[in-house]
């Protein structure tokens, strides 16, 4: 699936992962000076990552389904996107196990964010690996002088050895 020539899931991702990770960040920040405010907004951003995170989740699952079985790809993205199930279900107790906002969350529901945030860096270097090692979802005339994203393109043959998405 794309939207003016680029893949959506690559340009989709970056909302659950800045939305995540700054979340870890505002906590440990947090713990340090135990802003009540950057409690609060943790609480907002992680919930914020989740929503987006499926969003995404459902354009890579769309994306997966063009990748050949038996290939690679297949098993990385496999792996790719069972690690960012996981990545949201860590989040969504850590989320889920917090009272109010403003109130700093229990150590389990810390716990559970530091180990999504580690979750996060594993599944995003599977991600690129997809990406840069593997060449899904990259165009097939790539290179440093290609036209525009927007221009025309004719369609990928079948030989191809993977089938990259329209």
């Amino acid at each position: 699936m794309k939207f003016l020539g680029h893949p959506l899931h690559q340009l989709l991702i970056v909302f659950p992962v800045g939305l995540l990770l700054t979340a870890v960040v505002f906590e440990l920040i947090a713990l340090w000076n135990g802003s009540s405010e950057l409690w609060t907004v943790s609480y907002w951003l992680i919930l914020a990552g989740l929503v987006s995170g499926l969003v995404a989740a459902i354009f890579g699952f769309l994306d997966w389904r063009h990748i050949p079985s038996s290939t690679r790809a297949n098993r990385i993205g496999i792996y790719h996107a069972a690690g960012n199930v996981l990545v949201l279900t860590v989040f969504a107790l850590s989320w889920w196990l917090r009272g109010e906002p403003a109130e700093a969350p229990s150590g389990w529901s810390l716990g559970l964010a530091l180990t999504g945030a580690g979750l996060l860096g594993l599944t995003g270097w599977l991600g690129a690996e997809l990406i840069v090692r593997l060449g899904v979802g990259v165009d097939h005339d790539a290179n440093v002088n290609a036209s525009n994203s927007l221009a025309v393109h004719a369609p990928i043959e079948a030989t191809t050895s993977i089938k990259r998405t329209a």
